[in-house]
């Protein structure tokens, strides 16, 4: 199935995905020795402490600090970047999904039951307990389980070994955008 491009000239996908947590160290410990995932850089401090170039380049308080920023490889999705901030007008509240910039941040894995009792081990509160794989529609052969880290961002472990429903009946997942007529 070819497809027409209208939308951003170049898009290949996502690279990373940031994330600013309240303990930085509680996050990194359970980003790297929890979940896995590899740093692989830090950077920071960044602030003014005279000009505006926080607003003008992040849309924070022109006084907000990124105290640390550290960058995670995560298999073979996008990277996480890990946050540290101070700011004035900080909110400290976790969002939910159903908040108006809600989110959640999505790991797929093999074997989702392997993973949900290797987060049982380290205490990480799990929001449902896998079920079984969704019969049929779009979705069937798909195994999710929600889950809350120790600052409360919500994360879903996903697994479909043998691919989703959708994926019987077309390839537009598959398409690969520097090849559109493939």
């Amino acid at each position: 199935m070819a497809h027409e491009s209208k939308g951003l000239p170049g898009l290949r996908g996502t690279d990373h995905i940031g994330i600013t947590a309240p303990d930085f160290d509680e996050a990194a410990d359970f980003l790297e020795n929890v979940l896995g995932l590899v740093p692989f850089y830090q950077m920071g401090p960044f602030g003014s402490d005279d000009s505006d170039w926080m607003k003008d380049l992040l849309n924070v308080h022109p006084r907000a600090v990124i105290r640390r920023v550290r960058h995670y490889r995560c298999g073979h999705g996008p990277n996480i970047e890990l946050f540290e901030y101070e700011s004035p007008d900080q909110r400290k509240v976790m969002p939910k999904n159903s908040d108006w910039g809600g989110h959640h941040i999505t790991l797929y894995v093999d074997d989702i039951d392997a993973a949900m009792d290797h987060l049982r081990a380290h205490d990480v509160r799990l929001m449902n307990g896998g079920g079984p794989p969704v019969a049929e529609g779009p979705e069937a052969g798909l195994r999710s389980c929600y889950f809350l880290t120790p600052w409360d961002l919500q994360m879903e472990l996903i697994s479909y070994p043998n691919g989703k429903g959708y994926q019987q009946d077309t390839d537009d997942r598959l398409w690969d955008p520097r090849n559109p007529g493939a």
